[in-house]
């Protein structure tokens, strides 16, 4: 069975539903252990069913889970539900239950009360336990009977191995033997030129300019590099071949060293490989970026709405032609999406083709000038980064027309498709905006260190730089 045919939406929804349920019991226990810890000295409630049914309880049993299954999600749990390990599960869980117990401290403890006093640590130890165990359980039931249905079932994934020798088949061989929650599929193999050895194992090989076509005819879940000839060209390529698809692509960590500098571990078979589609951020840094993206987002927009009602009139007054512009741009993944922004050239301004802008660029209008000194042709941007096309820090997205001559400079420029690209960059701080092909790939080996370096703390440092840039016009 095709691991792509889960039902990846139900399976995620399985352990959302378990989480609220197991938390709701956990923090209706809390309430219980509470009545009777502070019954005497703080609590005025006659019985504990009267305890427990008072409108406040009421609404803290309602809404306490539902804020705290928000953290679950925070913590990144729910991104993979079908690539659990144990371990890794019960840490997850561990460190979510920790923080979930300092946060109804934070919420219910210290507000109701004073002073911190002996039984507020025996209540968060409690607190604690009772969210950590129940949870842990009803995780740990879905996990042990989704590997059950799996095993019964026969379902795995399919995957591709690039390399038709020995380092190929003793990928396979692991595979083929490995202790997962999904066990693999391996479809068949990707001849590489120049390979010293071949090998037969009555699977299917195919050429390497046929990769495409058989990921979409076989419905392949991951592509597996194994090369014996250690080039970065490869993978370089494959990347830039696979990234449309949306397959992850694994390598060894000790097959290259360029490519695969400080890029996030993934265990799929009790051996680390490397996720070359996925960057070192891992997915707890992930979604906080994602709501940081999301709330920063609509505070621009909601304060800055009447800027940019006036910055409309502007545009619409100082030259002929629609207030916003749009252009297609490559996103993560290679994926396009449309680009707004106020409109600060003529209309018509590449009648003769795509053209890189200057800060002595006569295509630009007097107004359009203003704006591109302050960024503030940039602002509808926002609306792409609600939209899920970009984020407010990244690499910065380019045309099609552009990263072909990129590519053709600096290969490695297509591991910038690995993240969403970014309203603002490290590129765009330390180098500016590029007026040439030469000026863009100088500019990219910035980015590059960006995206082996993500954290939140470096987001918030680009953008501390950004603003400032804002204030001083120095964004041309």
């Amino acid at each position: 069975m095709k691991a792509k045919g889960l039902p990846i939406v139900m399976q995620r929804l399985k352990y959302v539903t378990s989480d609220l349920v197991t938390t709701a019991i956990a923090f209706l226990l809390f309430d219980v252990a509470r009545f009777y810890i502070l019954h005497e000295e703080f609590l005025t409630s006659p019985s504990l069913v009267a305890y427990l049914t008072a409108p406040k309880l009421i609404w803290e049993q309602i809404l306490i889970p539902v804020a705290l299954l928000f953290v679950y999600w925070l913590s990144g749990y729910y991104n993979r539900p079908y690539e659990k390990s144990r371990l890794n599960e019960f840490i997850t869980t561990f460190y979510s239950a920790l923080f979930n117990a300092a946060l109804i401290f934070l919420i219910l403890l210290i507000n109701d009360r004073g002073p911190i006093v002996s039984s507020d640590y025996l209540l968060i130890c409690i607190s604690f336990l009772l969210l950590l165990g129940l949870t842990y359980i009803g995780r740990l039931i879905i996990t042990a009977s989704t590997r059950r249905h799996a095993i019964k079932n026969n379902i795995r994934h399919n995957v591709i191995i690039v390399g038709n020798s020995f380092n190929g088949h003793d990928i396979y061989r692991k595979l083929m033997s490995a202790k997962t929650l999904m066990k693999y599929n391996v479809v068949g193999f990707i001849r590489i030129k120049q390979e010293k050895q071949n090998f037969q194992t009555g699977l299917p090989c195919w050429e390497l300019n046929e990769i495409e076509e058989v990921c979409q005819r076989e419905s392949i879940d991951q592509v597996i590099l194994a090369p014996d000839n250690e080039k970065d060209s490869l993978v370089l390529e494959m990347l830039d071949r696979l990234f449309p698809l949306g397959i992850p692509i694994k390598i060894m960590p000790d097959t290259l060293s360029y490519v695969t500098s400080s890029i996030r571990m993934t265990d799929i078979m009790a051996e680390p490989f490397i996720d070359l589609t996925s960057p070192p951020l891992n997915d707890c840094s992930n979604n906080i970026k994602l709501t940081f993206d999301i709330i920063m987002s609509v505070c621009v927009l909601l304060i800055l709405s009447p800027i940019m009602v006036a910055l409309m009139i502007a545009v619409k007054l100082s030259s002929p032609g629609p207030v916003f512009y749009h252009q297609e741009r490559i996103g993560k993944k290679r994926k396009p999406f449309k680009i707004y922004k106020f409109r600060s050239m003529y209309v018509d301004a590449e009648s003769n083709g795509p053209m890189l802008s200057s800060s002595e660029d006569k295509r630009v209008t007097p107004l359009g000038k203003v704006l591109r000194k302050y960024r503030l042709d940039e602002l509808p941007q926002f609306w792409n980064v609600l939209k899920g096309d970009m984020s407010l820090v990244g690499p910065r997205p380019e045309r099609d027309f552009f990263i072909r001559k990129i590519i053709e400079r600096a290969p490695y420029y297509c591991l910038v498709f690995q993240v969403k690209p970014g309203i603002t960059s490290w590129g765009m701080v330390k180098y500016g905006y590029a007026s040439n092909i030469d000026q863009m790939v100088n500019r990219t080996k910035f980015d590059l260190i960006y995206i082996t370096n993500m954290s939140i703390a470096l987001d918030i440092k680009i953008l501390i730089y950004t603003i400032r840039t804002i204030i001083r016009g120095s964004g041309v």
